[in-house]
């Protein structure tokens, strides 16, 4: 899971880069490791500013002055099995053919054929174990191919439908040629989410935006916002005011599966993914829950609803009223540390929860206590939700997920462990409850949460991380070779991770 944002601007005089820092921080909450922002002056001339950290830490003043150009891209990093290093900050960047920039959401599951590929067919080398710049790689070799001075849309198109045959997952992309324009587009099930809009400026032309979320456009005036279709690519040249984007079906779509798990966690609750908002299926979320509750908790024996910070809060608040009990703030949330479960080991992890939610011991004194949170993962922190409910005196603390139990790992964008690791992994309820230590768990059922999100438009998803059963199929290498990345990466025993990149800076003190 990462942000990925790409603006181009009709009025070629304008600077794009301060648009693209203002929606970075729209999409902070989909990747808090490391920020990138990639730009093109009117000359083609590429520039970047991008590292470790928050936004609004990596985009100083100084920094940003050097980004001219009408036209850019930026990225927001969530870490996967490959590496935290400051040279896997993206947008990647290769200059041949051409000058490519690009910012990649998701994962690659055939990236040992991949890599294969790009060293003994086509002689390109990749310095980095980001898959990322594998995909940036392959695009560029596809493109290579024409071997022309200039191209066109339709050489662009065809090297994205060679892209789509060797790369197989899930992602989401926007790219930018320079001195030519941006591109976009999503892999053939529409597992990661990208949504095009455009702003009509007060003399008549058209700016235009590539985000991972509505919430980003919307803010940023953008109208007729519509989602990048599975196997859907657009190119948004540099002349934008005078030459307008063009939309292709390079491949058919295989299946329309979003990933189940954005409704439940990523996405902020007032973004719109593939016509389906985030907000109105966590109320569902909450009134399912509610029902399943009833089934197996006597009432009489819940005194209050209390929910984990943030995202659980609309499913809890509605998941209050449908049982007719009092919802209370229980957990104040820091809001200077990160999301937990995004922090990139285990013991940054467990440190972090109780720096990130303090109990109100008035609302669980001697009160029997229903907790509920969005999900489940590997338990460290529901763990410690437990005992801090506990320490502040609750009588009873049963714990409800709005997520069904994550036995599987999620291989298309979000590295939330080693199988293993997962509380829920080869454990029924009964051993989850006892392993957080509550009175009982309680977990929504697939078929509700599908429910909770399903439209006329689209009845499946992506839900590989509760059942095992990928979208892609039987990844039983590929999640080998996760496990083995992560193990080199935990005993320092792979390769040294460079410092920077090699690619271009606009800053002499990077």
């Amino acid at each position: 899971m990462c942000g990925i944002l790409g603006v181009v601007l009709a009025d070629q005089s304008k600077v794009v880069a301060p648009e693209l820092f203002d929606g970075s921080l729209f999409l902070q909450h989909r990747g808090q490791d490391a920020a990138g922002i990639a730009t093109c002056g009117p000359g083609g001339r590429l520039y970047q500013c991008k590292g470790n950290g928050m936004a609004r830490d990596v985009f100083t003043q100084a920094r940003m002055s050097g980004l001219v150009g009408s036209m850019g891209i930026a990225h927001l990093r969530y870490p996967t099995a490959g590496s935290s290093a400051n040279s896997e900050a993206q947008p990647f960047y290769v200059n041949s053919p051409y000058g490519i920039c690009m910012s990649h959401n998701g994962n690659l599951v055939n990236t040992m054929s991949l890599r294969r590929y790009l060293d003994e067919d086509v002689h390109r080398h990749i310095n980095t174990d980001s898959d990322s710049e594998l995909l940036l790689n392959i695009f560029a070799a596809e493109l290579e191919k024409y071997n022309k001075y200039r191209v066109n849309n339709d050489d662009i198109f065809c090297a994205l439908e060679g892209v789509y045959k060797r790369c197989r997952g899930g992602y989401a992309c926007v790219g930018m040629l320079a001195g030519y324009g941006l591109f976009g587009f999503r892999d053939p099930n529409g597992i990661r989410p990208l949504l095009f809009g455009e702003r009509v400026n007060d003399d008549g032309t058209m700016d235009y935006m590539l985000a991972s979320e509505s919430v980003v456009l919307k803010a940023h005036r953008f109208q007729n916002i519509r989602d990048i279709l599975p196997g859907q690519a657009v190119i948004i040249p540099k002349t934008c005011g005078s030459s307008p984007p063009e939309f292709r079906q390079v491949v058919p779509i295989e299946a329309y599966k979003p990933d189940l798990f954005e409704y439940v966690y990523f996405a902020r609750a007032d973004s719109v993914l593939d016509g389906i908002s985030v907000y109105h299926t966590r109320l569902l979320m909450g009134i399912k829950l509610a029902e399943n509750i009833k089934k197996q908790i006597d009432l009489d024996e819940i005194d209050v609803v209390v929910s984990v910070p943030d995202t659980a809060r609309t499913c809890a608040l509605e998941c209050a009223n449908h049982l007719n009990k009092p919802y209370r703030e229980g957990f104040v949330k820091n809001r200077y540390v990160g999301r937990t479960f995004i922090m990139p080991n285990q013991k940054e992890r467990v440190s972090s929860v109780r720096r990130k939610l303090n109990p109100m011991n008035s609302e669980f004194k001697d009160k029997r206590v229903l907790i509920v949170d969005d999900s489940i993962v590997r338990g460290t922190t529901s763990k410690e939700i437990v005992n801090m409910a506990k320490e502040s005196g609750a009588a009873k603390v049963y714990f409800a997920s709005a997520a069904p139990a994550i036995r599987f790992n999620h291989i298309y964008g979000i590295d939330l462990a080693d199988t293993k690791q997962l509380v829920a992994y080869n454990r029924t309820v009964e051993e989850i409850t006892a392993e957080l230590g509550c009175d009982r768990v309680i977990y929504q059922s697939l078929d509700d949460l599908i429910d909770c999100c399903k439209t006329d438009i689209i009845s499946e998803f992506e839900v590989g991380v509760f059942t095992g059963n990928y979208v892609t199929g039987v990844e039983d290498v590929y999640l080998q070779e996760l496990e083995r990345c992560r193990a080199l990466n935990n005993s320092n025993k792979g390769e040294a991770k460079a410092e920077v990149d090699i690619g271009l800076y606009n800053s002499a003190d990077y």
